[in-house]
């Protein structure tokens, strides 16, 4: 790959994105792409939405009344890029993340906030790129390894977390 941009907007404005979370993002779109061993240039637009904005996508989008934590919308249906004709960049598409479900879902499974970013960040990226698991499945299982192994990569693997507790060094 020889450049990526991602275009990351905070579009709620109730909860407060810590420190490091848009370089994470990047590292993970970044890597996602290598993983895939893709070439060229990218855009990907990411955009933090709280929830009543998540449901409103969730509603028009899938005919979902309810919110969700990654909205995932590939410029074209089959997982290939689209072309940005001012730069020539290939358009994956646009990612949205609900920053109060990151939280919930990060305590939930009792991992950082980090780890959920990236987990949730990573799974649009392959659903841009023509992962599914909705049907479940061989798709579902293929889906599911390679998110753990872009975050393994990441050093983000299920078991582990992003920031190091002191107590454990």
């Amino acid at each position: 790959m020889d450049k990526l941009k991602v275009l990351i907007s905070n579009v709620q404005k109730d909860i407060k994105i810590p420190t490091g979370i848009r370089l994470l993002i990047r590292k993970c779109c970044h890597a996602v792409l290598q993983t895939e061993e893709m070439s060229g240039n990218y855009e990907i637009s990411i955009s933090f939405l709280d929830d009543a904005q998540i449901s409103r996508l969730n509603k028009e989008y899938r005919e979902k009344d309810s919110s969700t934590d990654v909205l995932s919308f590939p410029v074209k249906k089959d997982g290939g890029p689209g072309l940005n004709p001012e730069t020539g960049a290939k358009m994956l598409g646009d990612i949205a993340i609900c920053i109060p479900k990151v939280y919930e879902q990060a305590e939930h499974f009792g991992h950082s906030i980090q780890r959920e970013f990236a987990y949730l960040t990573v799974h649009a990226m392959l659903h841009l790129l023509g992962y599914d698991h909705e049907e479940g499945g061989i798709s579902a299982v293929r889906m599911r390894e390679r998110e753990e192994d872009v975050l393994s990569k990441l050093g983000l693997q299920r078991d582990s977390s992003y920031v190091i507790d002191d107590e454990q060094a």
